[in-house]
């Protein structure tokens, strides 16, 4: 998936609380998005859609003739193209409004409307790649070679040539895509779901206080100082997803069966393959980087002992893993405060770069506070091409928020730049790359933040956030990757997906990933529904992305903070890039070669690198 028409987001279990304003009416105008640059109101949106809608049936008007000459090809691809960028353009205005409160039902039938749209769209211009597949290939050769107008569409075009033997005929390729809409119902389900109606539970605190554990209070009191409310909200939040074992187990089965049909359809050999080859990623990038976090973790147990040490506990359990580890020391911001270091952190990047970071605050691209009925979780929305990036955050002054402000604002910059220098055919990127500008900005918030403060416990909390970012981003999502890989292979096997089977296979995973049967790390009972609360298993084969993106932004890192100017150029160019070449080989361009254990084991030399400054600290004391 490119991120043309998608959303990179940060879920809701990576960001901090809710502790500001919930009345969304009385947030300051300045932590609010303008969606007004991209409609000036509802009703223009409406006129919009109608006019698009309109130009919609006009795609299927060159079929039977695509390849009769030059011309009407580059008509073709035109007018399909001119089609998807307004209708990226009605679906991020929809999509931005829908987040803004879940519970509103108007704006989620405008998304809703706009996915009905890139259906119909879908079905209109399904005859595109057959017709091409049947073709004289030397023809369009020769059209490319020739026809000035298809330079742009080039890289399209090859990439149907390439998906030769998934691609049907007319007839099948209109039925699956006017499939869309029925596909998509699991995940709009999980999503109504869990942000809008799901009874969330409430727990007494230990100082008498009742707190409701919706996502975004979980993941902060999740992160309490005593550990028997910890204990307490995570057991009662897991407690009460699985209660709803049934619906999740049915939700996400659909899901993983909707795999398993288009990726027979297509005749992939796995569904696993089938999303890996939209990108052409080998499937060896996959299956090793599993197998190269497996034998880290020796690495990542180092620190489960290292983070029981420094809480001072007896047994490390999981509901341990969010707590401070320097609990006496206080790191807040306001939001001011979290721009500034933002924008000082980034200065490797040069005047321009950080120029139009400003621009991100003043233009009020940005949603920062947390609201009611806002979506959890953060992500940025660079898919209105003729406009700017959107970001959204849940802002709430802890460090781990101007981190998360520093990672989408690098998904930002990306969007931003793409946009800028490449044509909107190939300005989209892929999943694959879209995480490596956010994870190098976090690398160069951490290194900024541990040059500019000494104090020894607040260097142990730093340090500590950066390894905790390498076991956020690195050990647990392809936790969670292996645990998607195995899920799918249960449907291929034809073995039934329901809840309790989902449950066992993700504690299986999580207990051999955390030590649990070693003593390293207790993985009580009813952690086995966690899997019930990350949606990124409806975006299925994203989650390892995090971490090959994370590992390729360490290696860039390592050269940008070390001054050299060549390779900060070579960044700076990537961003540029779009969707211009496959992933991997843009990396390879900017300085990473993903097919090498190099990206991973640099990431880890990083890591013990700061569990042994973290422990000299600690002897220190």
């Amino acid at each position: 998936m490119k991120f043309l028409a998608a959303v990179i987001f940060i879920p809701a279990f990576l960001l901090g609380g809710a502790v500001q304003e919930r009345d969304r009416a009385k947030v300051d105008e300045k932590y609010k998005w303008n969606l007004a640059d991209i409609y000036s109101s509802e009703a223009a949106w409406e006129a919009a859609k109608v006019k698009v809608a309109a130009e919609i049936p006009a795609v299927a008007q060159y079929q039977g003739r695509l390849l009769s000459s030059a011309a009407t090809l580059s008509d073709a691809m035109e007018k399909l193209f001119a089609v998807s960028k307004d209708l990226n353009r009605l679906g991020t205005y929809s999509s931005l409004l829908a987040d803004e409160d879940t519970r509103n039902s108007r704006h989620q039938a405008m998304r809703l409307e706009i996915g009905q749209m890139r259906s119909t769209l879908s079905t209109q211009s399904a005859y595109i790649a057959p017709e091409i597949l049947r073709g004289d290939r030397a023809t369009l050769e020769r059209f490319l070679t020739t026809e000035p107008r298809l330079k742009d569409y080039r890289f399209y075009l090859e990439e149907i040539l390439r998906g030769a033997p998934h691609i049907l005929g007319e007839k099948e390729e209109k039925i699956l895509a006017s499939s869309g809409q029925v596909a998509n119902g699991p995940a709009s389900a999980y999503a109504i779901f869990v942000n809008a109606e799901f009874p969330y539970p409430t727990v007494t605190l230990s100082d008498g206080k009742a707190a409701r554990l919706d996502q975004s209070a979980f993941a902060d009191l999740r992160a309490l100082p005593n550990r028997k409310d910890r204990e307490t909200v995570m057991s009662a939040f897991f407690t009460s997803l699985g209660a709803f074992n049934g619906t999740f187990g049915t939700l996400i089965n659909g899901e993983v069966q909707k795999m398993l049909f288009y990726s027979r359809s297509r005749n992939y050999p796995s569904s696993m393959e089938m999303a890996l080859d939209g990108p052409n990623i080998p499937v060896a990038v996959y299956q090793h980087l599993i197998d190269g976090v497996n034998k880290s973790l020796p690495t990542f147990h180092r620190y489960l002992k290292l983070r029981q040490r420094m809480l001072g506990v007896d047994q490390l359990h999981y509901y341990d893993l969010y707590a401070p580890l320097v609990p006496s020391l206080k790191l807040d911001y306001t939001p001011e405060e979290a721009q500034k270091h933002v924008l000082a952190a980034l200065a490797p990047l040069g005047t321009e770069y950080t120029t139009t970071l400003q621009r991100a605050f003043t233009e009020h691209w940005i949603d920062l506070l947390p609201s009611d009925g806002k979506r959890s979780g953060g992500y940025m929305n660079g898919s209105a091409y003729d406009v700017h990036p959107y970001l959204l955050l849940n802002f709430n002054g802890k460090y781990i928020d101007v981190s998360t402000l520093a990672h989408e604002l690098g998904h930002a910059m990306h969007s931003y730049y793409s946009n800028k220098t490449q044509p909107y055919p190939l300005s989209g990127y892929e999943i694959f790359v879209a995480e490596v500008a956010s994870t190098l900005n976090e690398s160069l918030l951490s290194d900024y933040m541990l040059k500019n403060i000494q104090s020894p416990e607040a260097r142990l909390s730093l340090l500590g956030n950066y390894v905790e970012s390498i076991k956020g981003t690195v050990f647990r999502q392809v936790q969670f990757a292996e645990f998607e890989m195995r899920l799918h292979e249960m449907a291929q096997k034809g073995q039934p997906i329901v809840g309790s089977a989902v449950d066992k296979l993700f504690m299986d995973i999580t207990r051999k990933y955390y030590g649990h049967d070693q003593g390293i790390c207790i993985v009580d009972d009813y952690v086995a529904h966690e899997w019930s609360y990350i949606p990124h298993f409806y975006s299925e084969f994203y989650v390892y992305q995090y971490a090959t993106s994370f590992t390729a932004s360490e290696a860039l890192a390592v050269k940008v903070k070390s001054g050299d100017a060549a390779a900060t150029k070579r960044y700076l160019t990537f961003l540029t890039t779009g969707g211009s070449k496959y992933p991997v080989d843009l990396l390879k361009d900017a300085g990473v070669d993903m097919t090498t254990d190099e990206p991973l084991n640099l990431t880890i030399q990083s890591m013990n690198r700061a569990m042994d400054e973290m422990e000299r600290l600690l002897a220190a004391r």
